[in-house]
This record gives C-alpha cells, sequence and structure tokens, in this order.
C-alpha cells in the first residue's frame, strides 16, 4: 500500500486493486493535484479547499459522511466529528475516515477541529497511519495533535495541513512545530510511503511527505 501526499490534507492511497483519494484540493490552496484516478473519493467536509471533485477522472465513489462502506475490497469507515471545539456550531461537522487497504488501517482525520471524544477514540482505535493536521487556526494545532497521536498510538504519523513553501494560507503553522511538540528530530521528507501488514514500525514514527511539485 502505497502513501503520497499531493499537498493541503489531499493524499493518494494505493493498493493492489484499488486506489482512494482523500480531500482532493484545488489550485488555489497552493497546491497542483493534477489530474487524478481513484475508485473511491473521500471528503471529509464540504470546503473547497477538501472537495475538489473536478481533479477527479472517471466516475468514483465519493463518500462524504459517517457510514460504513465495502467497495471494491476496500473497507472504509466514516466517523463523525466537528470542525471546531463547540460540535460544530462554528464551523460545522467534519468526517474522519479510516480506510482497511491491503490490510493496512489508515486513519484521515480531515479538518478536526478538537480532541476526540472517548465513544470517537474507540471507533478510530487500531490505527495503522494516522493522516493527521497539525497547522492550527481552522483546525487542531500541533500540541493537541501530539496528544490525539498518545492516545491513538498509530504506528505511522504523517502530519498534514500545515504552512509550506507552496501555501498561500499563511495562518498555518509549519510542520517543525508538531514535531517540537513530538519531541522527536525532524525527519527527512519522503516522497511516498510504502507500507504492508508485516513491515509497519513497531512504536510510533512520524513520517514528512513531500508534496508532489
Amino acid at each position: 500500500m502505497e502513501i503520497t501526499w499531493l499537498g493541503h490534507a489531499c493524499f493518494r492511497l494505493k493498493g493492489k486493486d484499488s486506489a482512494v483519494l482523500m480531500d482532493p484540493c484545488p489550485r488555489s490552496t497552493g497546491y497542483t493535484i493534477g489530474r487524478q484516478q481513484a475508485q473511491v473519493v473521500t471528503i471529509s467536509h464540504p470546503h473547497e479547499s477538501h472537495n475538489y471533485l473536478e481533479a477527479v477522472s472517471g466516475a468514483p465513489k465519493v463518500l462524504d459522511a459517517p457510514g460504513e462502506y465495502e467497495i471494491g475490497g476496500v473497507l472504509l469507515t466514516g466517523v463523525r466529528t466537528y470542525h471546531d471545539s463547540t460540535r460544530g456550531s462554528e464551523r460545522g461537522a467534519n468526517t474522519a475516515f479510516v480506510v482497511e487497504l491491503d490490510e493496512v488501517r489508515i486513519c484521515h482525520l480531515g479538518d478536526i477541529g478538537h480532541k476526540p471524544t472517548e465513544e470517537q477514540m474507540e471507533r478510530l482505535s487500531d490505527i495503522d497511519v494516522l493522516l493527521i493536521p497539525v497547522g492550527g487556526d481552522s483546525t487542531i494545532d500541533a500540541a493537541t495533535a501530539a496528544e490525539i497521536v498518545s492516545q491513538l498510538e498509530p504506528k505511522v504519523v504523517v502530519p498534514m495541513h500545515y504552512a509550506t513553501e507552496a501555501t498561500g494560507l499563511t495562518a498555518l503553522a509549519p510542520v517543525d512545530v508538531f514535531i517540537k511538540q513530538m519531541g522527536i528530530t525532524a525527519p527527512s521528507p519522503q516522497p511516498k510511503l510504502t507500507f504492508t501488514r508485516t513491515n509497519l514500525p513497531f512504536q510510533t514514527q512520524v513520517f514528512v511527505l513531500e508534496y508532489r511539485k
């Protein structure tokens, strides 16, 4: 199973037989994701920087709400969360998606704006790979992200939704703030990650991905 970060909160998960595109973003975010092909597209919330379906070719199945789904051998679970700390009263709802692809469980938290409740944590448990926003402003900040990592204890953590040279979203903090909160040495950015059931780290490890230019 291969993970590529296309920028902002957009990832492509590619398995042996299927591909999942998560939160496709437009050029206004500073990233150009090109034309993407996927059997499934997940949308965490209806914001233009997370639901750019114009970038997707063909007729994929689009998931944008909580529920349990099985599409082309891929198992997906949408978990209701919120875009703020007041149960959506400020910015609305958010759906975190758990994807089981090639025996690896990946969780994309979308634009979550709060620490998950105990019930939400249970539904997001046993995660192998956690894709988590860390830049603050309209989502959780680096400190809250680090708390969530310590609670969920995923094997792999990939930060997203932070300031880079490409993005014009100046209110976001850079990934270095999250790295400091985690108390680790900054990892070297990688173009993509490839995992199987047997090569996942034994303990939580943070990976930083290069956005595709």
